[in-house]
């Protein structure tokens, strides 16, 4: 089940479905359609015959009206409601709420403008109107909703369901057969009840967004073949320390899930000791439809690293100092402006990087790879200051390394003859966007298939200006200060070890990386197209 709303003419189209049963039962009644009048006169002329020789029988019926009444389904529906607000599902417990209100209000408003009176030969007295049939209405409603709502109850295996599902729809048949063997009402009167039930169903659950969806690429629907569609389930994968106020960032993406129509989300949170990895792993067991990375870029890394090929929709909620997918992605850096343009936008397959070197196991890298002057400033930011004052710590750190050697390398782009620089840094960019919206790489495209490449290699700390007005304009003209390559896969090996960083997290010092292109490795969350 899925918050993505439909078009309003879809919203209008299943609404007047839903509401055509009770419509044309309605003009049948009212028109005297023989048929349904002769079977509402036949099935009552019977029930008062029987139930004027057996006594019993029609005690015993009183009895189970006594027990399912009306108010006995309602009050079911407020303990389900109690249960799902305890457990977060705020959405659906309002829902349920407002579809008994529903069914009360129209139930008397219904009977009040029909005022049909019940059968001459009642079994039992009874105040009220005949059409429609309080009980079974509230009954149906009571099934109905209990119908939507457990499937999305995390832990419910199908064999509680049915414990719950088979007594529900036993209530509406023996409510229903109740008012019938007393004569209190036709069976017209009770079919117009359950097409009313129909009808509240259908418009509160489009009203609340509840309707299946067609646009999610992953849909489970219980293993009794029924298709009835589950609602989604988000893992959100935090990193704590980049999280500022924990309880209200879980308060604000919970309820941004619940509002979509999402099951309670699985919460997982990172580690000193793993950024990630295994967080991811619970989240892909946990068999979800999206999941949410909120903190650094190096958490970022690490768990869409995990999540490649999986298919799994990663959204990325900006926490971190640097956020640089999310910014190449065009996610807003405001949490709740994050989440509304995430939760509400589109799957878009992107490219992941594969990256080896010497004292480095294979990996994945989203944005980034460096050597050189990049790295340095990177391993050399206070932490504290990047606590304190995020991205802007970096430039103490430039500051601090602004004479950082150069170094000697060697750089094969896919099977071309390698070529030898002098640099300060290069860079391997999936994308191309830093801080501050600086183009580093400015023709760099997360989809595209393709490596970027940047050396930079000013001699002199007074040939620095020209290399960032060079970058900030996006000059392609080619010189010694500045060259750009592009390919699938990429080898660099230093002359000496030089300090080098995956997505802006430092890997230590080595000689060697090569990276090499994963078209398509990683479905994306993105915000749509404007």
């Amino acid at each position: 089940m899925n918050h993505h709303p439909p078009s309003s003419l879809g919203r209008a189209l299943t609404v007047v479905l839903g509401a055509l049963p009770f419509t044309v039962i309605t003009l049948l009644v009212f028109k005297d359609w023989p048929p349904l009048q002769r079977w509402d006169q036949s099935v009552a002329a019977r029930a008062a015959a029987y139930g004027a020789g057996h006594e019993t029988v029609i005690d015993f019926w009183q009895v189970v009206g006594a027990v399912v009444l009306p108010w006995t389904s309602r009050a079911v529906i407020v303990v389900v409601a109690a249960y799902l607000w305890r457990r977060r599902a705020r959405v659906l417990a309002f829902w349920l709420l407002v579809s008994a209100v529903a069914e009360l209000v129209l139930v008397q408003l219904v009977e009040y403008i029909f005022e049909r009176p019940r059968p001459a030969q009642m079994l039992v007295e009874s105040d009220g109107w005949s059409y429609v049939s309080g009980h079974a209405t509230a009954a149906f409603v009571m099934a109905g909703a209990l119908g939507v709502v457990l499937p999305s109850v995390r832990g419910w295996r199908r064999r509680f369901r049915l414990l719950v599902m088979l007594p529900a729809i036993a209530v509406v048949w023996i409510a229903s057969a109740d008012q019938i063997a007393l004569n209190a009402h036709y069976v017209s009167d009770v079919l117009g009840g359950w097409a009313l039930g129909l009808a509240i169903l259908t418009a509160t659950s489009i009203g609340f967004g509840l309707r299946p969806g067609l646009r999610r690429r992953r849909r489970r629907t219980p293993s009794d073949g029924t298709g009835t569609t589950i609602p989604p389930r988000a893992a959100v994968i935090v990193n704590p320390i980049k999280v500022g106020d924990g309880v209200a960032f879980r308060r604000k993406v919970s309820r941004a899930l619940s509002v979509r129509g999402y099951d309670d989300p699985l919460w997982l949170e990172t580690r000193e000791d793993d950024a990630g990895n295994a967080m991811a792993k619970r989240a892909i067991e946990n068999e979800s439809d999206l999941v949410l990375i909120a903190g650094g870029d190096g958490t970022v890394r690490v768990v869409c690293a995990a999540l490649a090929y999986t298919g799994i929709p990663v959204g990325v909620i900006p926490a971190g100092t640097g956020n640089l997918l999310a910014r190449n992605l065009h996610i807003p850096l405001d949490l709740d402006d994050a989440l509304e343009r995430i939760l509400d936008g589109r799957d878009r397959r992107i490219d992941l990087v594969s990256v080896r070197g010497d004292e480095l196991d294979t990996d994945r890298f989203a944005v980034m790879a460096g050597l050189g002057l990049d790295a340095a400033i990177i391993s050399d930011a206070p932490p504290h200051l990047k606590k304190q004052i995020g991205w802007t710590a970096y430039l103490v750190s430039a500051a601090k390394n602004i004479n950082h050697p150069s170094v000697r390398v060697k750089l094969t782009i896919d099977d071309a003859e390698p070529i030898e620089r002098r640099v300060r840094t290069v860079v391997i960019g999936n994308v191309g966007m830093l801080q501050a919206n600086i183009p580093l790489l400015p023709d760099a495209r997360p989809d595209d298939g393709l490596l970027d490449v940047v050396v930079i290699a000013p001699r002199r700390v007074t040939q620095w200006p020209i290399v960032v007005w060079r970058l900030m304009t996006r000059t392609n003209r080619t010189d010694m200060y500045l060259e750009r390559f592009t390919g699938r896969r990429v080898e660099i090996t230093a002359a000496v070890d030089v300090q080098r960083q995956l997505d802006g997290d430092p890997i230590g010092p080595g000689r060697f990386l090569s990276a090499e292109i994963e078209p398509g490795a990683l479905t994306a969350r993105v915000p749509k197209r404007r």
